[in-house]
Formats: C-alpha cells, structure tokens, sequence
C-alpha cells in the first residue's frame, strides 16, 4: 500500500507540473553553450529537452547576464539554464544539481609548457582569457596578467602572434577542435591536460517560484536518463563521455548510439569533472547500449566498427572551427 501511495503521489505530482507549470529562463550570449535558437546552444538545448520530457515547458530570454540577473531577482524571469552557485545566490535560488561543468584548460604555442596546476605556476605569464566571460577571484589571479580578447579566435590569433603565451579555452571546445582540427591542433598547439579551473553548470530558479524544488527534482532525474540513454552524446555532438551512470561515483565511459569505433577512445569529454572525480581513480568501465563492461576488450565486437568521418562542422557549428 504504501508503494502505491507514494506512486500515486508521484504520478499526482507529474499530472500537476506537466497541466500547470511553465518556467520563464533568461541566459546571455555564450557561444556555443547558449545562443539565440537558430545558433548552437548547447546548454540551452540540454536544459530545455530535460524539462521538456517532464512536461514542463520553458522559454528562454536572451540578454546582457547584468540585464538577466536583474530580471530574476525583479521577478520577470523565474530563473536560467546555466547559472554558477555561489554564497550569495544560495540565498535566493535553490539550484539543480550540476549537469555540466565549465572546465578551462591551459592552451599554449606547440613546445610550451602547458602542465601548470594553478595559476601559481604561471606568475608573470600573459594569459588570453574572454572578454566579459565571469571567471570571478581565483588563486593565484594576481600572478598573472589576463589579456582580454573578443573570442577564441580573437584569443588564438594573439597566442600563435606571441602577443600573449597562454590562452584558456572550455574543454568542450578542445573536443571540437580535435575532432574538427587535429592536424592544426597538433602541429600548432600545447594543451593541458587537466583544467586550471572549473565551475559547476546549474539550472537555477528563485526560492519563490511555485514548485521550484520539484520542478528541481524533475530536472535531474532526467538528466541522469539522458545520460544513460545516449542524449548527452547527440546534443554535444560527441562519441564518448564520461560520466556516472551507475552512481557509484565513480565515472564510466559512456558510448552514444552502437558505433564504439574500432581502437579504445582517447580524450574523453567529461560531463562531471570537479575535484571529486578528479582525485579518483581513471574510469575503467564502459557503457554500451544500457550494459557495463570492465574493459574495452569486453565490448562484444559487434560494437567495434568504424565511425563515419565527420571533419566538416554544420553551418550551424562553423563557429567552433578556429582559423590558424
């Protein structure tokens, strides 16, 4: 009885977000993580599907972030799709738990010297950051100098002149300049191996919004179902991820749709990458079509045949591909 009690509150509880609730989100221009809708949005789209399948609508604003955040806290806007926790915002905004994080990565001239472990090691380096990107106080941030550029080209453009030594650039966007690019990658860059910094992306919603908390729950218990289901993979256009599917804290690598490819994947993208998981150990497990394996050997090979060649961004992406 009490399982179908709580059953029937849960159903009950679906029934009521899905006839009732709509969620108004602003976000700023940040490509190619949030963008107007007929660019890529990367984040945007993750955030809208997940709500989407709990019957949840939701529309999206875009503005300037001071703009944005003014709107929330003035009650036209209920929340944002990819806000960083913070004392401060705790206050006001309950959060879903971290679906992605923001992970910048050390990218230097080829030869450099891109093992630094903070910004520490890099006292007196000029390091190309993006201009109005919210990296906020960082150790360390005094022992540098951070040169403001227009964008990821703008910021190349000055590393490859040698008007700066180091660029930070979003994990994400090394994934699609090493699928897209690795030739130039390889015989003009030096990339870290682990991020200097990395920042926890959430769905944020004011305290006041009604059913803030369950809308919350709702968005992470499908976040953890896209992940499983191979979502993850075809939003972010990637292979491989890694991620903990099965809860254990552990990250697995996660393969999106059935092609493995035929050699075990190198420079996985990981969806949870804070220190947690990085003083782990390395994933050693696969997940294949919904199964665990403990090694690639294990993966029946049915699995391991080639991936089709995909070196050509949509016109949508083109953005993503650095000119060198």
């Amino acid at each position: 009885m009490k399982k179908f009690l709580f059953f029937l509150c849960v159903l009950t509880l679906n029934q009521a977000l899905g006839q009732n609730t709509e969620v108004k989100l602003g976000a700023d221009i940040w490509p190619p993580f949030t963008d107007v809708s007929e660019n890529t949005s990367i984040l945007t789209v993750l955030v809208q599907e997940a709500l989407y399948r709990r019957n949840i609508n939701s529309d999206i604003e875009f503005d300037k972030w001071k703009d944005v955040m003014n709107k929330i806290d003035g009650g036209e806007l209920d929340g944002s799709p990819a806000l960083w926790e913070s004392p401060e915002r705790m206050e006001k905004y309950f959060f879903s738990k971290p679906y992605l994080y923001s992970q910048l990565v050390l990218v230097g001239r080829k030869g450099s010297d891109v093992g630094a472990t903070s910004f520490k090691d890099l006292e007196g380096k000029k390091i190309g950051i993006v201009q109005d990107y919210a990296y906020g106080d960082f150790e360390g941030r005094d022992k540098v100098e951070l040169i403001d550029g227009k964008g990821n080209q703008n910021n190349l453009e000055k590393l490859l002149s040698g008007d700066i030594e180091y660029m930070l650039v979003d994990a994400l966007i090394i994934q699609y300049m090493l699928k897209y690019q690795l030739n130039d990658v390889t015989a003009h860059l030096a990339i870290g191996q682990r991020p200097l910094m990395t920042k926890s992306l959430h769905l944020g919603l004011r305290k006041n919004v009604e059913n803030a908390e369950s809308i919350l729950r709702e968005f992470d218990e499908e976040i953890a179902e896209m992940i499983a289901d191979g979502t993850f993979n075809e939003i972010l256009e990637l292979n491989w991820i890694q991620a903990d599917v099965d809860g254990d804290g552990v990250v697995e690598l996660v393969l999106g749709g059935d092609l493995a490819g035929t050699s075990a994947p190198q420079n996985i993208y990981g969806l949870m990458m804070d220190e947690s998981y990085r003083q782990k150990n390395e994933p050693k497990q696969y997940y294949v079509d919904g199964k665990l394996y403990e090694s690639w050997d294990d993966i029946p090979k049915s699995y391991k045949l080639d991936l089709p060649k995909d070196d050509i961004p949509s016109e949508e992406d083109a953005k993503v591909k650095l000119k060198f």
